[in-house]
């Protein structure tokens, strides 16, 4: 005999197979709904940091590049064109002054050198001059003490000066030197080692400058602008008298012109880019 199932238990376990498989599939759907949560947070965490660690280089690096194209040009001066630089900036007086000056310290004189330099760079020249004249070896004479003195030593500058040599009417050849803020006269010796040759030969080589050393100067600045920084009269390496004028210009290289001291020509042009 065969036992047919009955139609209420039928419905009951289809009844509760689809409740089993509404809860199952509410347990995945809650499941699936945190994990997609947990996937978006973490999606926005890591685009956050990765923003983040884009923006760090970004900032880091920008003062530094700031910093290069603020560097200061002075980084590509030679050592020298920095000299130039210092020596002009604290110099006051310009050399058609300290011309003026130095020729006044000795009447009837003419400038031949004039020269600027910086603190202390004329002390030792002028100190072996002075250790030549006479009044400098009587100062050497032996002290109490039974040692021998040390020659008086030149007034110290403390500043630029200008450094001249001027020579008198009669040949005679003078050390003056001009502070180079002030404009005045540091010191005038006389040079003691000359002989009657040697004056005479001086003489007649001022003479032969038709073209005094303030012309020299506009003659070389017209040829080349800058600012007079030395001037020298004597003769060439083809025996022509020539004033060597050198001048400094904006970017602080040095040109030697040279100038015919009887025509006013220019001779010659060198520049110095150290």
């Amino acid at each position: 005999m065969t036992c047919e199932p009955s139609p209420k238990n039928t419905g009951f376990l289809r009844t509760h197979r689809l409740r089993a498989a509404g809860a199952a599939g509410v347990l995945l759907a809650a499941a699936l709904l945190t994990g997609c949560g947990q996937d978006s947070g973490g999606t926005s965490t890591g685009t956050a940091t990765s923003e983040a660690a884009r923006a760090v280089p970004e900032r880091t690096t920008t003062p530094s590049s700031g910093a290069s194209k603020s560097a200061s040009p002075t980084a590509t001066l030679t050592e020298d064109q920095k000299d130039r630089k210092t020596l002009l900036g604290a110099t006051k007086i310009t050399f058609d002054k300290a011309v003026t000056t130095a020729e006044g310290a000795v009447a009837g004189s003419k400038v031949m050198e004039l020269d600027l330099r910086g603190p202390g760079e004329s002390d030792d020249d002028t100190d072996r001059d002075e250790s030549a004249s006479p009044s400098a070896s009587a100062s050497t004479s032996p002290s109490p003490s039974g040692t021998s003195a040390s020659p008086s030593a030149s007034p110290a500058a403390t500043g630029p000066e200008w450094v001249a040599v001027v020579v008198a009417k009669d040949g005679t050849e003078h050390n003056v030197r001009v502070d180079a803020v002030s404009g005045k006269v540091i010191q005038s010796t006389e040079d003691p080692g000359q002989d009657a040759e040697e004056k005479s030969k001086l003489a007649d080589r001022m003479a032969g400058a038709k073209q005094t050393a303030q012309q020299a100067a506009k003659a070389a600045t017209d040829k080349k602008k800058g600012t007079v920084t030395s001037l020298d009269l004597d003769d060439n390496d083809k025996n022509v008298l020539v004033w060597s004028v050198d001048v400094v210009d904006k970017a602080w290289n040095e040109t030697t012109v040279g100038i015919d001291a009887a025509t006013g020509a220019v001779t010659a042009e060198e520049t110095d880019t150290d």
